[in-house]
């Protein structure tokens, strides 16, 4: 049982997590937990080449706080599928570096702000100070894990963008990403607003990456998945989220992990998203979600090429 389109993967090794961003509504999940080891080696056996291009470790959690880490990136290691990895930074140290550097194609920090008061006030209960002194060590250790920065499209964080930029660029770190879209969680940050044409004049000014382009297998399989699916939401249909429970969720705005639509343990993930491709809106997930209409014919034009644009540029 085959798909005819790839999609990307986000996997949640620990919904528990060492902050409480202002970007991130953990209030809602009820009951954090982290992944067993059994549960990650059938999820390793659920992903296929030619059905998932990228998986992203990553979830409501922060991964570098799983107990078993070393172990998890142990089992990953001769797996075909690319592991990317998004993290806070905070735990990021040498042993850490050094034991995923080859096994994660792609170490993603999030920071926010090169500004003492604004990083604190988004990356809660998180030293900026040890995570720059981590990133300084990234950029050292790292040979084979190619290191990037998500730069946080919060409103508090653009003032300070360019110092922030200056100083990650002044340690070796080029590798700088942004989304155009401070998407609200499913209507559950509807006190954050900020025009994506803002933030994509500012990727464009400071010569970031768009992170809208990192979930693009194709343009013609994102034509394939459009066509598929009865709810035509893009953001919605390029990713599975696989939950820490090991459970499927409808959409990666399941903060509170409510609806699952199958799991690692008996179902394939080309059964689940043909299960998926079927079915319509739900309400309390989709009616106050600013990306569910996100990539209207002429937004999709735009991000075509851009991505088309990106892709020349890396040959």
């Amino acid at each position: 049982m085959k798909i005819p389109y790839r999609i990307a993967a986000n996997v949640e090794w620990t919904s528990k997590c060492n902050a409480t961003c202002a970007m991130c509504p953990r209030e809602a999940i009820d009951r954090p937990q982290s992944m067993s080891m059994a549960t990650w080696r059938q999820v390793l056996d659920r992903l296929a080449p030619d059905e998932i291009f990228r998986v992203v470790l990553a979830g409501y959690g922060e991964p570098t706080t799983h107990p078993r880490f070393f172990e998890f990136i142990d089992e990953l290691r001769p797996h075909p599928v690319r592991f990317d990895m998004v993290s806070n930074g905070h735990l990021l140290d040498v042993e850490r570096l050094r034991h995923l550097d080859g096994a994660i194609d792609l170490l993603m920090v999030s920071f926010s702000s090169i500004d003492p008061d604004v990083y604190a006030r988004v990356h809660v209960n998180l030293d900026q100070r040890r995570v720059m002194d981590n990133l300084q060590a990234a950029s050292r250790v790292l040979r084979r894990t190619r290191l990037a920065i998500s730069l946080t499209p919060m409103p508090d964080c653009l003032p300070a963008l360019g110092d922030t930029i200056a100083w990650l660029r002044a340690h070796g770190i080029e590798r700088l990403t942004m989304s155009p879209t401070l998407y609200n969680r499913g209507g559950k940050l509807e006190a954050h607003r900020l025009a994506s044409a803002e933030l994509r004049r500012m990727i464009r000014q400071h010569g970031l990456r768009s992170q809208e382009l990192d979930f693009v297998p194709s343009a013609a399989e994102i034509f394939r998945q459009w066509r598929r699916n009865r709810f035509g939401c893009i953001p919605r249909n390029v990713d599975l989220f696989v939950a820490a429970s090991g459970d499927y969720l409808y959409c990666y705005n399941d903060v509170a992990h409510r609806h699952p639509i199958g799991h690692v343990a008996a179902d394939p993930v080309a059964a689940v998203l043909r299960r998926r491709e079927g079915m319509a809106a739900l309400p309390t997930l989709c009616e106050g979600c600013n990306m569910r209409h996100r990539y209207g014919p002429r937004e999709l034009l735009r991000a075509g090429v851009g991505f088309a644009r990106a892709r020349l540029r890396e040959g």
